[in-house]
């Protein structure tokens, strides 16, 4: 009888959210033919008949979800059936083959779209990770539905993801973070975006959540009356000035106020758009006389004030904003935008969705030009570590506007330098940049650009890009024509000392290199793993490959010792860099994969520690620098994808080890704070060499260095410090 009650039960969920769909798609298509949809509904309903979500749901709930998300975007019946479809394939027998000949190639073609995205692991290997976000990224150029079908399905996983492992559930959500809620925020579509963001935020950092959204709730009922008292006055005056708008207020999202607290180093009380008002009127022209109507009511906050109208951001989000304060010392923030610029700011690309009625709009091919830069730029980059950490720049940068002078308006990430604005005006224009004038004054190379600078690059014939240039510039564009150029010409100079090398060592050994063929050095290039001689020059100019080495296999009958004077010789060399370089321990804590005895050291820019990723570099003299994958640097110096080399960690437990790490805790000023934090550090049994702290305002900054055996060791001790009451951020500082 439970059974059959549980079934009915089912079949009420199912059918109530069907009809809800339906009772949708006919409210905002209703010239649409939607009986597919009803063929969709019914085709997924026998194939996921019997299975079962982890939160013991009907598996055919979850396309449902997906469709009614998809249908708030308002997208067109064959999206829906797409939704309604995204996991057959998957999940059941059904074919793609069988998709096509029951629902036409359209809906096929973006359910194949779909799970193939679907397939993504993105915290798996760097080359399958890169190699599978190409394809997200050639998908949505292809037919952008694929994507926002991706879009809806990571929703509704995120809104039920309490029912998986605490793994999975820290997993996916780092992906949605660093993935997901950045293309929606590329897409214009702010309120997936946001939720997206705030679901990750939730399970990535339960602690962080947690102290936000106390901080957040504890001011929330002050801060609603604050914002009606507000509302009666604005509506009141508008109705004054004859302007017609809808006024709405709202408390900022979690997430966006964790990220301005970690940017900015402050308190909940120091946001100035904790609580924000929204004001959509019917014209352009009532935009500015509101803005006017606003200042005049309460003080503007200088420099607080932006106009995403006259120029929007790269997503096309357009609107006014500026932060004000009230009579009582209450900061707040303002928007204004007109109904057609807030539906653009909600939904972004699926607000003008038209697939039935035409072609994509002009102002939805500009939104997609940039998936389109993407494409054109990823075709030069091979390295995998390169590609995703530019991907990511890209995805969700926070803009500077600036101004060539003659006013064409170029839009770069923040913190850009004038190299920045060289190159996304013309490549060579940044290889020859030399100097640049910023509003009329000249500047140093390293310049930060802020919003509305004039910008006019001075250039010299024959200049060449410097290596130094990939630690100041912050567009992916300047990145990667440095990185290329860079590369192009470092390998060929490689070669040369390659070349230089073996002849100097056959000199010495009295070999004559006149004898030995292309064959042979192929043979040998191949021995090592190599496509092209050429390559095994450019290893041996790198450092990489002995020279005497490769002597000795070109030429067998050459006198080269390359056994124990070889090995005598490197490990002479090994031990002194093993003094110099950070002590013995290093050398076996880490190696090189596949290699022998190399010269290993850990770099002092992030000093990694047992249990990190980890990447190496070969370097002139000094052997392989260990650097932490997460480290700045990494992306800078593996321009020359030849010199990097794989390392680990040795699996030999019994080698003592501990690494000095500092930390900066961020937290409130009180009595006993300090007490507090080196209790939690002295119970994990951690020796503290270093403590110093700094106070102002009510609040604290300590720097501490500890001696850490490894990652989880320095994880336990930052989870414990930031329960703390009062403790608002434990970050770890690469240099000690």
């Amino acid at each position: 009888m439970a059974t059959l009650r549980e079934q009915f039960a089912t079949n009420v969920l199912t059918v109530t959210k069907f009809r809800e769909l339906m009772r949708r798609m006919r409210a905002t298509r209703p010239n649409d033919d939607l009986g597919l949809i009803r063929k969709a509904y019914e085709y997924s309903q026998k194939h996921h008949a019997g299975q079962t979500r982890a939160s013991g749901e009907p598996y055919l709930v979850h396309p449902l979800e997906v469709a009614l998300v998809l249908s708030e975007m308002k997208m067109d019946p064959v999206a829906i059936v797409a939704g309604l479809l995204h996991d057959s394939v998957e999940d059941t027998s059904v074919t793609i083959v069988d998709i096509r000949k029951e629902f036409g190639e359209e809906v096929a073609h973006i359910v194949e779209g779909v799970t193939k995205i679907s397939a993504i692991d993105f915290a798996s290997r760097e080359e399958q990770q890169a190699e599978n976000l190409r394809k997200m990224v050639l998908a949505m150029v292809d037919d952008i539905r694929v994507v926002l079908i991706k879009l809806a399905d990571r929703l509704h996983n995120m809104r039920t993801l309490e029912h998986l492992p605490i793994e999975r559930q820290q997993k996916i959500a780092q992906e949605t973070l660093d993935i997901y809620a950045p293309i929606a925020h590329r897409l214009g579509m702010g309120k997936i975006r946001g939720e997206l963001e705030d679901l990750g935020f939730k399970y990535v950092d339960p602690i962080g959540y947690e102290q936000v959204h106390q901080a957040v709730e504890a001011r929330r009922k002050a801060g609603e009356e604050f914002l009606a008292r507000v509302e009666i006055i604005v509506r009141d005056k508008l109705q004054e000035a004859g302007i017609t708008a809808k006024v709405e207020s709202r408390i900022k999202r979690i997430y966006s106020i964790h990220k301005k607290l970690q940017r900015q180093r402050i308190s909940v009380e120091q946001v100035y758009d904790l609580y924000a008002m929204r004001i959509v009127t019917q014209s352009l022209q009532d935009c500015y006389a509101v803005l006017g109507i606003i200042h005049n009511l309460w003080r503007p906050v200088p420099g607080r004030i932006k106009d995403f109208i006259a120029m929007p951001r790269p997503n096309l989000y357009q609107s006014l904003h500026t932060s004000v304060i009230s009579e009582e010392g209450q900061a707040f923030e303002v928007q204004i935008r007109t109904d057609e610029m807030h539906k653009m700011a909600e939904e972004g690309i699926a607000a003008h969705w038209k697939y039935k009625d035409g072609p994509v709009s002009a102002r939805d091919e500009q939104r997609l030009s940039w998936l389109r830069q993407v494409v054109e730029w990823q075709r030069d980059v091979s390295d995998p570590t390169e590609f995703l950490s530019t991907l990511k720049i890209d995805l969700f940068p926070e803009e500077v506007y600036t101004f060539t002078p003659k006013g064409k308006v170029v839009v770069l990430p923040r913190d850009s330098t004038p190299i920045d604005f060289a190159y996304s005006v013309h490549t060579e224009v940044g290889h020859t940049c030399v100097g640049a004038k910023v509003n009329g004054r000249m500047v140093p190379l390293r310049f930060k650009l802020h919003s509305g600078d004039i910008v006019e690059i001075l250039t010299q014939p024959g200049h060449k890009p410097s290596r130094d240039w990939l630690s100041v510039v912050r567009s992916s564009r300047a990145r990667n024509k440095i990185k290329h150029w860079l590369n192009l010409h470092q390998r060929e100079r490689a070669i040369e000392i390659g070349r230089k090398l073996i002849e100097k060592e056959a000199r010495k050994y009295r070999v004559t290199l006149k004898a030995i063929n292309d064959e042979d050095l192929q043979k040998i290039a191949s021995d090592y793993g190599l496509g092209r001689p050429d390559d095994l020059m450019a290893g041996i100019g790198y450092g990489k490959y002995s020279a005497r080495s490769v002597l000795a296999r070109l030429a067998p009958s050459s006198n080269a010792p390359i056994s124990d004077a070889d090995a005598e010789n490197v490990g002479g060399i090994a031990s002194v860099v093993r003094r110099v370089f950070g002590g013995d321990h290093d050398n076996h804590a880490i190696r090189v994969k596949g290699q022998g005895d190399l010269l290993v050291y850990r770099a002092r820019c992030c000093n990694p520690i047992r249990g990190e990723e980890v990447v190496g570099y070969v370097t002139r003299g000094k052997g392989v620098a260990v650097h932490a994958q997460t480290c700045p640097n990494v992306v800078n110096l593996m321009y020359e994808p030849e010199r990097r080399i794989d390392v680990e960690w040795a699996r030999d437990d019994s080698i003592p080890s501990s690494y000095p790490v500092k930390l900066t805790v961020s937290c409130d000023d009180r009595f006993g704070m300090l007490k507090q934090i080196t209790a939690v550090i002295s119970d994990s049994k951690t020796n503290i060499r270093n403590v110093e702290a700094r106070t102002g305002s009510g609040q604290a900054s300590i720097d501490i260095v500890l001696d850490i055996a490894d990652l989880k060791h320095l994880e336990n001790i930052i989870s414990g410090v930031r329960k703390i009451p009062g403790v608002h951020d434990v970050q770890r500082l690469q240099k000690v």
